[in-house]
C-alpha cells in the first residue's frame, strides 16, 4: 500500500495521570510499615513514568529503593513510535548504541560493551538466544539493567542487560486489533486479546498474534527489493491456586524469513563503493527462523511477608542460513569487483533454563530485610551442519547463479554443549527512614566442552568457576529522592585456546569491576522521574596473542555520564529523555591498544515527547543523536556524527464499543543519510575496505489503525 506524504490520520492518547499522593513523607520500610505509612498512586495507562522494574532486583522494587542505574521503555512508547523491532525501542536509551544487522538480527551495546547473543538478552528475567530479530509485540515494557549483573543472572557482560517483561492476562475482557503501512508497502496485521476465562476469574488467558511483510528501499542485482515475511504468535495462562500460589504457563512462537543484507562498504577515507541502494548479496540468498519458546512459573504464597517462585523456561530455535557471503577482494577499490563464497548451512540451538527463587521481609537487630536467596541454571546444545560451494568472481550488477547447495549433504555434524549452575544470596537492608543497604553475592559453576590440539572435542576442558560479589548503599534525603553508590562484577567464561607451538592456554573467565555513583528524583508531584549516574568500568582477562602466544593481559576500560527524564512536565507535555557522556578505551590489547571500541560515541541522546492537544488529540516529536564514532576497533575510519528527528500524530475516537486509535508517524523527517552501526571488525581493511556498513532508513512515512473493544 501507497499513499502521499500529505496524508495525515491523527489518533491515539491521552487520559491526563492524576498525580500520586503520599500520606506520609517518611520511607516505607521493607517490611510491614505500611500500617503508618498509606501511598495511593493513579497512573493513566500511557504515563511515560515506570515506577518500579523487576530485572534489577529480581524482586519488584521502586526506582528510588534500587542501587543501580535502570531505564524502563512502557509500551505506550513503542506503540506511539509504531516500533516494530528491538532496535526501534532501544533507541530510546542513550546508553544503547546499535551495531550489525547483516544476519538478519540485530547487535548492541550498553555504556561501550556488546551484548552477547547467549547472555545479554533476558525475557522475564530467563535467557534468551538471540540470533534472530526479537518481537516486542509481546511485550508490556523493556528493562535496560546498567552495569555488571552475574549477581542474579551469572555469565553477561560488563555495560549491562536488557529483560524484556512480557504481557500478562487481565480479568477484564479487551480486545485489540489494528494494522499498520507504510509508504514502501510494508504491513502489518495484529491482534491481543485478554480476559478471564472462567466465571470467576481465576483462570485467565491473553494472546497475541502478527502477521508482518516489511519491504525495504534496497535492492538486490535482480531488482527485487529486499521484503521480510515474520509470523508470530503468543500465548499465555494465569491459574490462581487458591489463596497459596499462582501458575503461568506461556508459548511464544515465530517464523521470520528473509533474504540476506550484508551491508554497505566504504573506503578508508569514509566514501560510499557502489550505490546505497544496491545490495551484494545474491537474491538467492537468505535465513529462515523458526523459534518456539515455552515456559512455566509456579509463585507460591508462603505467608504474607514470604514467596517463592520457581520456573522453567525453554527455546528451540532452527535456522536454515543459504549465504553468497559476498568479501571485497584486492580489485574492488579499482573495478568494483568481490568475491562470492557461498555455503548452505543449518542451525539448532536448544536451551533449558531454571530459576528458583526464596524472597521476603523480616527485621532482625532492630533494621528490616528484604532477603532474597536462589538458584538458577541453563543447558545449551547446539548443532550445526554446513555444505560449502566454490568462489564465485562477481562484477558490478552482475547476478550469479545459485550453486545449488544442500546442508543435507554435509558429512559430519558439529556440535557443543555447555551449562552452568549458580547460587546467589541479596540482601536490602533498612536501616533507618533515610538509609538502606544492599550486599550480595553469587558462585557459578560453568561446564563446557574444549578441543585440544588435534582438534578432537574433550569433554569439560573448558570448565571454570567464578564468585561475583556486589554492594550498595542508599541515601534518602527526601522521600521522593535517593543518593546512591554501589560495586559490582560480572564474569564472562572463554574458551581454552591452542597456541601455534601445540600447546593449550587455558583461559579463565574475563572479569570486569564497576563503581557507580547516582542519584534519582520524583519531581512534579511524583509524575516525573530524573536520574543520573556517573561509571568506572574495567575488564580484565581479555586474551591477546603474540608471538603465536596467547595470553590474558588485555585490559579494556570505561568511564562515563548518563542523565535521563521521563514522565510528566505538565498535564499535557510528557517526554522520555536520556544522555550519555563515554570514554571508552582498550588500555591493553595486541590488536587495539588505545584504540576506542567502535559503534561507542563520545556523546550520544535520546528524545521523545507527546503534547496532548486535547484529550483525543496529541502530537510526537522525536530526537536521536549519536556523535562521531570509530566504525572499526582498529580505529581506521571514523564515522560522522548524526541527529535524526522523527514526527507524530495521533487521534482517538470513542463510542460505546469501540475506542478507535489513528495513527500517522514520519521517521526521519528531514531524510538524513546517517550510519545506524557496522560490524566494527574492520577484517577487510588490509584490502582498503571497511564492509558490514548499515545506514539508517531514509525518511518514511507510517500509517496505523486499530481498535480497542
Amino acid at each position: 500500500m501507497k499513499f502521499a506524504p500529505t496524508t495525515l490520520c491523527s489518533a491515539v492518547v491521552l487520559a491526563l495521570s492524576t498525580s500520586p499522593l503520599y500520606a506520609s513523607e517518611k520511607l516505607p520500610s521493607s517490611e510491614s510499615n505500611t500500617d503508618e505509612t498509606m501511598v495511593v498512586r493513579a497512573q493513566s495507562f500511557d504515563d511515560y513514568k515506570v515506577d518500579s522494574s523487576t530485572g534489577a532486583m529480581r524482586t519488584d522494587t521502586t526506582m528510588l529503593e534500587t542501587p543501580q542505574s535502570v531505564s524502563v521503555i512502557p509500551e505506550i512508547v513503542l506503540d506511539e513510535q509504531l516500533a516494530t523491532t528491538l532496535g526501534e525501542a532501544l533507541q530510546n536509551d542513550a546508553s544503547v548504541t546499535a551495531g550489525s544487522k547483516k544476519w538478519n538480527r540485530e547487535t548492541f551495546s550498553i555504556r561501550g560493551f556488546e551484548l552477547s547473543s547467549t547472555n545479554g538478552y533476558m525475557r522475564n528475567g530467563h535467557s534468551l538466544f538471540t540470533h534472530y530479530m526479537l518481537p516486542i509485540e509481546t511485550l508490556d515494557r523493556i528493562e535496560i539493567i546498567k552495569g555488571p549483573s552475574s549477581l542474579l543472572y551469572g555469565n553477561s557482560a560488563p555495560g549491562g542487560m536488557v529483560n524484556m517483561v512480557s504481557k500478562k492476562p487481565t480479568a477484564t475482557p479487551r480486545v485489540n486489533v489494528g494494522a499498520d503501512f507504510d509508504d514502501l508497502g510494508s504491513t502489518r496485521y495484529h491482534i491481543d486479546a485478554s480476559g478471564k476465562l472462567n466465571e470467576s476469574g481465576t483462570l485467565r488467558g491473553r494472546t497475541v498474534l502478527v502477521k508482518q511483510d516489511s519491504v525495504e528501499s534496497r535492492k538486490y542485482a535482480t531488482g527485487d527489493n529486499r521484503e521480510r515475511d515474520r509470523f508470530l504468535g503468543y500465548g499465555i495462562i494465569e491459574a490462581d491456586l487458591s489463596d497459596w500460589g499462582l501458575l503461568s504457563l506461556n508459548y511464544e512462537k515465530t517464523q521470520d524469513n528473509a533474504p540476506i543484507d550484508s551491508g554497505s562498504w566504504l573506503d578508508l577515507n569514509g566514501n560510499r563503493i557502489g550505490d546505497k541502494d544496491t545490495i551484494r548479496d545474491a537474491h538467492w540468498s537468505f535465513i529462515n527462523n523458526d523459534v518456539e519458546n515455552y515456559g512455566v512459573d509456579l509463585t507460591l504464597y508462603l505467608s504474607s511477608q514470604w514467596e517463592a517462585k520457581l520456573s522453567y523456561n525453554a527455546q528451540d530455535m532452527k535456522r536454515h542460513r543459504y549465504d553468497s557471503m559476498p568479501y571485497p577482494s584486492d580489485d574492488t577499490l579499482s573495478d568494483g569487483s568481490y568475491t562470492m563464497s557461498p555455503f548452505d548451512r543449518y542451525d539448532n540451538w536448544k536451551t533449558q533454563a531454571f530459576h528458583a527463587d526464596l524472597h521476603g521481609n523480616f527485621t532482625a537487630l532492630s533494621v528490616d530485610h528484604k532477603l532474597l536467596l536462589g538458584t538458577n541454571g541453563q543447558f545449551y546444545d547446539y548443532s550445526q551442519q554446513r555444505v560449502r560451494g566454490s568462489s564465485i568472481v562477481v562484477q558490478p550488477g552482475e547476478n550469479p547463479d545459485n550453486p545449488g547447495l544442500d546442508y543435507n549433504n554435509a558429512t559430519s555434524t558439529y556440535e557443543s554443549k555447555n551449562n552452568f549452575y549458580g547460587i546467589y544470596a541479596q540482601d536490602l537492608i533498612t536501616l533507618n527512614d533515610q538509609w538502606q543497604a544492599l550486599i550480595g553475592g553469587r558462585y557459578d559453576w560453568y561446564y563446557a566442552d574444549g578441543q585440544n590440539p588435534s582438534g578432537a572435542t574433550v569433554s569439560g576442558a573448558n570448565d571454570s568457576q567464578s564468585f561475583s560479589p556486589k554492594a550498595g548503599l542508599i541515601f534518602h534525603p527526601s522521600y521522593n529522592g535517593s543518593i546512591y553508590a554501589n560495586y559490582s562484577e560480572s564474569f564472562n567464561p572463554v574458551s581454552n585456546v591452542v597456541n601455534d607451538d601445540n600447546s593449550i592456554t587455558e583461559r579463565t573467565p574475563e572479569n570486569s569491576r564497576q563503581y557507580e555513583l547516582g542519584t534519582k528524583w520524583e519531581l512534579m508531584d511524583n509524575r516525573l522521574l530524573l536520574t543520573g549516574a556517573v561509571f568506572d568500568i574495567e575488564k580484565k582477562n581479555i586474551s591477546i596473542t603474540e608471538n603465536g602466544i596467547t595470553t590474558q593481559n588485555g585490559i579494556q576500560h570505561h568511564q562515563g555520564a548518563e542523565a535521563g527524564a521521563q514522565g510528566q512536565i505538565s498535564d499535557k507535555w510528557f517526554v522520555m529523555a536520556s544522555g550519555m557522556y563515554l570514554d571508552a578505551n582498550f588500555d591493553k590489547h595486541d590488536q587495539y591498544q588505545d584504540k576506542r571500541p567502535a559503534n561507542v560515541p563520545e556523546w550520544s541522546g535520546s528524545a521523545w515527547t507527546r503534547y496532548a492537544m486535547t484529550e483525543a488529540t496529541a502530537l510526537n516529536l522525536g530526537l536521536f543523536y549519536q556523535g562521531e564514532r570509530w566504525a572499526d576497533n582498529a580505529n581506521t575510519l571514523k564515522l560522522d556524527g548524526y541527529a535524526r528527528f522523527d514526527a507524530g500524530a495521533s487521534h482517538k475516537i470513542k463510542s460505546d464499543y469501540v475506542v478507535w486509535d489513528f495513527r500517522f508517524n514520519i521517521e526521519n523527517l528531514f531524510d538524513k543519510e546517517y550510519i545506524a552501526g557496522t560490524g566494527g571488525g574492520g577484517e577487510y581493511s588490509s584490502t582498503g575496505v571497511i564492509n558490514d556498513v548499515h545506514y539508517g532508513d531514509e525518511r518514511r512515512f507510517k500509517l496505523s489503525v486499530n481498535a480497542t473493544f
